[in-house]
């Protein structure tokens, strides 16, 4: 049964259609846990609302100098991850290092950025691209102490995801060409970034892994599968991947070694918009893409054989956790194309079972001009539960749920960047957990800061 958030909201909380015990660390059907922190309290520097007892730090702001002198801070702060100072390239053991955090922070911007990743010798893939990655380095105190460019001259670089040995793939959220809006070479690729030691990684684009809209990535740890989703919200809508390498778990620069792309397909399912029952299974088949370079055809066009291909539309989300994949479908308008309405999907996929799985449900019977649609970034927080950051209209969110499938607020963008009388809030992304669990780290994507909040985190 679905209800309306407005109705939601007026009980006090706001919650998913379904169960979510299978989303988390623990036993399925645990105790409902307390909800949240609380309300979320009015900043009076107007830039992040928290519940009492937390505080935030700005790490880094659009527009001031890099710390490397390299440039000023890029814009379009949007995936990021967090790594103990201690690890990176694979010379970590998953350890706390010196205490410090190393943030790696994707910039997604295209042709019109006014602040562009600035193109350093060594780390730019195309000089006439804007996109990349930042890394800020911080002491045990969280104190910022070095920011530097990780990766440039590369494209709508949304999210991404970090492996099992300590790096970060870097998506390109296009599929534009060399002699396109002024590139000099393809776009469309993954590229993997050494936290440590940007140089050793550089500026190669991972082919294999397809060219396409990527958004995000999750890695199996167990076997070196790496899962891919495409944001396409027009049709033809976006497909979900996964990689089988050709070195699984191989380390850094593994997965240059190439491997083999393919794409989900679920039996009678060609649109996963469709599915409206929370807990709904569904055996996964894979099959190969034809051509994963895309060279004539786009990869989501191809032609999979008898029985088609499954898309969804707005596939953004990706992380690992439980033992399977989870990733998000952010909405899905009939008007645009898709089988049904919805406001957000997460769906799991089981890689010892082969099968997929509903686990949450937005909508359709809800009010988006209210709090709680379109979800974008997720991540797990480290005693459980999810944190899900908000892209639709109105007010921007973070959200936590708990176990017991109760949503609550975490923080709201106060930064009113619209016109006079035209209230606008940019969205967040990148959220994620320090090592020890102990700071939350997220983006207001515009404008970009990068924001450390702290407090009594249950």
């Amino acid at each position: 049964m679905s209800v309306t958030r407005r109705s939601l909201l007026a009980a006090g909380g706001i919650a998913f259609t379904g169960a979510l015990g299978a989303l988390f660390t623990g036993r399925a059907g645990a105790a409902r846990a307390t909800r949240g922190y609380g309300p979320l309290l009015p900043d009076p520097r107007g830039l992040l609302d928290l519940p009492a007892g937390f505080s935030y730090r700005v790490l880094s702001r659009a527009g001031d100098p890099l710390r490397s002198g390299e440039g000023p801070v890029p814009a379009n702060c949007d995936g990021m991850a967090a790594f103990a100072a201690g690890d990176g390239g694979g010379d970590g053991d998953g350890g706390d290092g010196d205490g410090g955090v190393r943030l790696v922070r994707n910039h997604e911007n295209r042709t019109t950025a006014a602040l562009r990743v600035p193109a350093v010798p060594g780390l730019t893939y195309d000089p006439a691209a804007l996109g990349g990655c930042t890394v800020l380095e911080l002491d045990r105190a969280g104190r910022v102490t070095a920011e530097r460019v990780a990766l440039a001259g590369t494209a709508v670089n949304c999210a991404g995801g970090r492996t099992p040995w300590n790096t970060w793939l870097s998506c390109e959220e296009t599929e534009d060409r060399a002699g396109t809006s002024g590139y000099t070479r393809d776009h469309g690729f993954v590229f993997e970034v050494d936290p440590a030691d940007p140089h050793r990684s550089g500026a190669v684009p991972l082919t294999a892994m397809g060219r396409f809209a990527h958004e995000a990535v999750a890695v199996d740890p167990e076997r070196g599968v790496v899962y891919e989703t495409e944001d396409a919200f027009v049709q033809p809508f976006g497909l979900f991947y996964r990689f089988l390498p050709r070195r699984p778990l191989g380390g850094p620069g593994s997965l240059r070694a190439g491997g083999t792309l393919e794409a989900l397909r679920v039996p009678g399912v060609p649109d996963l918009s469709a599915v409206d029952e929370i807990g709904a299974r569904f055996p996964a088949r894979w099959v190969p893409v034809p051509d994963p370079g895309a060279a004539s055809v786009p990869v989501r066009l191809q032609d999979f054989g008898p029985g088609g291909i499954t898309h969804a539309q707005k596939l953004e989300g990706c992380y690992w956790g439980d033992g399977g994949v989870h990733f998000v479908s952010s909405y899905a308008r009939g008007s645009e194309g898709s089988a049904a309405d919805h406001h957000g999907q997460v769906w799991f996929y089981d890689p010892r079972s082969g099968l997929l799985r509903l686990d949450v449900l937005f909508g359709p019977a809800t009010d988006v001009q209210l709090p709680g649609d379109s979800p974008d970034n997720i991540c797990l927080a480290p005693g459980g539960g999810l944190m899900v950051c908000e892209d639709g209209g109105g007010a921007q969110y973070v959200f936590g749920v708990t176990r017991g499938g109760e949503v609550y607020p975490v923080a709201r963008n106060a930064e009113d960047i619209g016109a006079a009388g035209a209230p606008e809030w940019g969205e967040f992304a990148g959220v994620t957990f320090s090592p020890d669990g102990r700071t939350l780290y997220v983006n207001a994507y515009t404008p970009g800061t990068t924001f450390a909040v702290t407090g009594p985190w249950h």
